[in-house]
């Protein structure tokens, strides 16, 4: 078994070593100026080169500060939250748990951060080298992109190992149990700023987004990203908001609250003993970054730069996305075995089963190829390379009603895969390990997280590309390049969200067995009225959840679309007569904002507040069934709400790139067509589920079982002996 300096080194080095990795991407990044491309600029941009340039780094500055902007701002609310809820985790469980959840927080938003900075910083430079080559384009973009995968990961680790390390030291504790059970707090931490982290983000992206396309696609006819749409800059910014930092603060959670359900676990059995066995979850982690990086330097090697530039289609570049995710499973499959090897005894006790080392080589293995397994299914029902979407998109030639009928039968459709890979994966590692085999699972299947977090920005990243090449004037051919590099990130962004919704589903149920170890739960009886009462109240929470997400999204965008159709007369008003005006972009980012921040705070406070007022104000085993049901809910309605969105917004775009041809009569349906009208009355509609209500709910999922696991003692506590509420005899 490895040593104690050797385990601390595997902590630590490959922290390290994903920060440095980081500040080279970045400074890769940083290297490319924006001069135009060398010999072709003054041809390619009609001699007019300087215009286009100062252009692209206007809108480029605009769009960076509106997300900041936006990002300050909500950590403003984000910070009174941390204060107000941290004096009440203060009360309630104590000063370390408070102090890890604090911790967490700031964490999180560090690293959200951080991912936005590069995002915004690095859109543009991809902008600017599509406008030479494709190949350099998609560089920049994936360089941009690992900056956030890795620096997450590395900082999350590193202050994992920091927490554990300063709680060794400076606090007293009875067990090592108590200890991991109070670090748990800082899972917490991160799930909470995840949670506003989606739902502003989300609402902020969807108000802008849905605001758009009503006014200035449907109204006025104008193209994505037209610079005359004054809400296309909110949009833009929308995307980085989304997809970036409420992303990165999302996985960031499943991460945190993943590796603290499995620490508690292992605290609670014979692996406490040595200190390389108690690690053995986060070392998951960290060789996971080393994993990445050896994965980034190969895929760099194999990837064809003459066939990227040779494919007008775009699909060797999702090849090349989908490829860094493949190479990483495999990467990652061998160092489980290893590391288990390595870390465990040869036979340990897990609660009352037997379990020997390759049991959790096993376990996590499964998590990790579930993920993929995942994501490719997932892909299959959003891809219009498929079937699928080909057929939603043949029944909008109809009606946009058939097209939303199809839709939504395809998302309910496209949960029976996943929820059998998760099914199995459960099943054989609780069988192997008990509920320790189900945390391992879930870090199996975030074991490649820093690939995945690096192809998930690289779509943001490369969607700004294309509008900042829209509305900045330059040539047909640098948008054509930039849609192929967006079209593949839309791709891997369906995955990615797949990936995301899997892992929270496995992060969930292990925190579950971590609440019932420590709130001193033996059974989950549906028999039992308070248990069945909770399952109801908890399955209900995601539909609730999502009604109001919903609503806000529509609300905000009937605000942007109102702000949008008062400026048009002017914007499109001939240039130099009395009634023409610039478009005011700083008006519809304040819209988004302050929408997006107004209403979160409805939804979050009904994650907190559940299962608190379940456990605390009807004991224990209310809380099980509300967690129970709130878990099996949201896996089903957050898949089929991501998928129908992204199905119906692919099938939009096989419409638009004329592909769709009636199989009756042979007449091809493009842009413009009824067909396509239809299409983007389904992309709008489905905007919210796959963007902010359907994400949103992997958060439902975790926070309330994060809650329930740190506020598991003062559970027990105000429980009868029989698990009811304590003023109700037992």
């Amino acid at each position: 078994m490895l040593s104690h300096s050797e385990v601390d080194a595997l902590l630590i080095i490959p922290g390290l070593l994903g920060i440095l990795w980081s500040a080279k991407e970045w400074a890769a990044v940083s290297k490319v100026k924006l001069v135009g491309p060398d010999g072709m600029a003054s041809k390619d941009a009609g001699g007019d080169t300087a215009r286009i340039l100062e252009e692209m780094a206007k809108i480029a500055a605009t769009i960076s500060t509106g997300a900041i902007d936006f990002l300050f701002t909500e950590y403003v609310y984000m910070g009174i939250y941390i204060v107000v809820f941290g004096a009440i985790l203060c009360f309630f469980t104590g000063v370390p748990t408070t102090c890890a959840f604090v911790v967490g927080a700031i964490t999180s938003i560090l690293c959200g951060y951080i991912g936005m900075r590069i995002a915004v910083y690095t859109n543009v430079r991809t902008t600017h080298e599509c406008w030479s080559t494709m190949a350099k384009g998609y560089a920049v973009a994936i360089q941009g992109g690992s900056v956030m995968g890795l620096s997450l990961v590395a900082l999350g680790l590193l202050a994992l190992v920091g927490i554990i390390k300063t709680f060794t030291m400076f606090f007293a504790f009875e067990t090592p149990e108590a200890m991991y059970e109070a670090i748990a707090g800082y899972g917490l931490g991160g799930s909470s700023i995840a949670l506003f982290g989606r739902v502003g983000g989300g609402i902020y992206t969807k108000a802008a987004d849905v605001g758009a396309d009503l006014s200035g696609k449907n109204e006025y006819g104008l193209e994505e990203d037209d610079y005359r749409n004054p809400a296309c800059i909110a949009d833009n910014v929308g995307d980085n908001v989304g997809d970036i930092a409420g992303m990165g603060a999302d996985l960031f959670g499943s991460f945190a609250e993943a590796t603290c359900a499995a620490l508690v676990l292992a605290a609670g059995s014979e692996l406490r003993k040595d200190y390389a066995s108690q690690m053995y979850p986060v070392l998951v982690s960290s060789t996971g970054i080393v994993v990445g990086i050896v994965t980034l330097v190969l895929c760099n090697m194999l990837f064809k730069i003459k066939e990227l530039e040779e494919d007008k289609k775009g699909k060797s570049v999702e090849n090349g996305l989908k490829g860094i995710l493949v190479v990483s499973t495999f990467l990652m499959s061998p160092v489980v075995i290893w590391l288990s090897q390595s870390c465990l005894p040869a036979t340990f006790t897990m609660g009352d089963q037997d379990v020997k080392w390759w049991h959790c080589a096993v376990a996590i293995n499964l998590g990790l190829w579930s993920g993929l397994l995942i994501g490719f299914v997932t892909e299959y029902y959003t891809s219009g390379s498929y079937e699928p979407v080909k057929e939603i998109a043949n029944s909008q030639i109809q009606s946009a009603a058939t097209g939303i009928i199809y839709g939504l039968a395809l998302g309910y459709l496209s949960c029976i895969i996943p929820v059998l890979c998760l099914g199995i994966t459960v099943l054989v590692a609780h069988t192997l390990c008990g509920m320790f085999g189900v945390a391992l699972g879930a870090l199996g299947m975030l074991g490649t997280m820093t690939m995945a977090l690096t192809i998930d920005a690289y779509g943001p990243i490369s969607d700004n590309a294309g509008g900042i090449a829209e509305m900045s004037g330059l040539p047909e051919q640098v948008r054509a390049k930039t849609d192929c590099l967006d079209a593949a990130g839309n791709t891997t962004a369906a995955i990615g969200k797949g990936f995301a919704i899997g892992s929270a589903a496995l992060v969930s149920l292990a925190l579950f067995a971590a609440f019932c170890q420590r709130a001193e739960v033996d059974t989950v009886d549906v028999l039992n009225p308070w248990v069945f009462t909770g399952l109801l109240f908890g399955a209900m929470i995601p539909y609730a959840f999502a009604a109001m997400t919903m609503k806000s999204v529509g609300k905000a965008a009937n605000e942007m679309y109102e702000e949008c159709m008062t400026q048009f007369p002017k914007i499109m008003a001939p240039v130099g007569s009395p009634m023409h005006a610039e478009p005011d972009y700083k008006k519809c980012i304040r819209i988004s904002t302050e929408a997006s921040l107004k209403e979160m705070i409805a939804p979050g406070l009904l994650v907190i507040l559940s299962p608190l007022v379940a456990g605390i104000g009807f004991g224990k085993n209310a809380c099980a069934g509300l967690l129970s049901g709130a878990l099996v809910s949201s896996v089903q309605l957050a898949i089929s709400m991501s998928n129908t969105g992204g199905a119906w917004d692919n099938s939009k775009k096989y419409i638009s790139a004329g592909l769709l041809q009636d199989k009756k009569t042979g007449k091809t349906h493009a842009k413009g067509s009824d067909a396509h009208k239809n299409s983007v009355t389904g992309d709008t509609v489905g905007d919210p589920l796959k963007d902010t209500s359907g994400p949103a709910l992997n958060i439902v999922m975790k926070l309330t079982a994060i809650l329930s696991l740190v506020f598991g003692s003062a559970i027990n506590t105000y429980s009868n002996k029989n698990g009811g509420p304590i003023w109700l005899e037992a």
